[in-house]
């Protein structure tokens, strides 16, 4: 009697190993819920870019040109600052040269010089292909850099800067304008929401989905310009003089 009790437990023991092995194969067979929602950056951007609410602000289809059939991704995408910082960037030469080198030369010669000087707006990590018909992720960004004392128009394509004065050059010398732009670089992440879906007839549930994508949007500063005019762009302008 003994003897068959410890046979019927070893059965059902090797019943249960088969069935928690065979559990185990068909897990292994499902896709993890991480992996079936990872996106990667690129697809972020593109979710955030055609989401129905960026940075709260409510969006149409119109506003980042979708074609037929091709709807929102998301339900909110919102960019959070984590970081600001302002930087001289590379000075540049900003104007043709003007010698005064002329062999019998006794005197200062006086110029009107003008110079010029631009640079790229709206240099960002994965914002630099997402601009859209009302300024895309950039125009979205716009709000955020009027927190900081410097302004940066988000959606144009380039700032500028120049002037035209009146110089001396010595004698024996060559003069140029060089300009050193004021840089922005805001540092942050896109987050980006697609809500719960309860599910209904032939639909299922989904819950919740939350995507992140990291951001290091740079530009000049741009000061406010007068009566409704383009903003110049901030810095400092110096003249050279340099050896003949």
């Amino acid at each position: 009697m003994a003897k068959r009790k410890l046979k019927n437990r070893k059965i059902r023991y090797v019943a249960i190993g088969a069935a928690l092995a065979t559990g185990g194969v068909i897990v292994t067979l499902l896709p993890s819920a991480n992996a079936a929602d990872a996106k990667s950056t690129d697809e972020i951007m593109t979710m955030c870019q055609r989401t129905k609410v960026l940075n709260g602000k409510n969006q149409s289809l119109d506003d980042f040109g979708a074609g037929f059939g091709d709807g929102f991704r998301s339900d909110n995408c919102e960019f959070v600052e984590t970081n600001f910082e302002t930087f001289d960037a590379p000075t540049e030469k900003s104007s043709i040269d003007f010698p005064n080198c002329e062999p019998n030369a006794t005197t200062p010669s006086k110029v009107s010089i003008s110079w010029t000087a631009s640079a790229a707006q709206g240099q960002g990590k994965y914002t630099s292909t997402q601009q859209g018909a009302a300024g895309g992720l950039f125009g979205a960004l716009s709000g955020s850099w009027l927190k900081h004392k410097g302004t940066l128009d988000m959606t144009t394509k380039t700032a500028t800067a120049g002037d035209t004065e009146e110089r001396q050059v010595p004698v024996g010398k060559v003069l140029h304008m060089e300009f050193t732009p004021k840089i922005q670089r805001m540092t942050g992440e896109w987050r980006v929401r697609i809500d719960a879906d309860p599910g209904a007839f032939a639909r299922q549930a989904r819950p919740e989905q939350n995507f992140t994508a990291p951001d290091v949007v740079e530009g000049p500063a741009v000061l406010p310009g007068a009566a409704g005019s383009p903003g110049l762009m901030d810095g400092t302008s110096k003249a050279v003089l340099e050896d003949c």
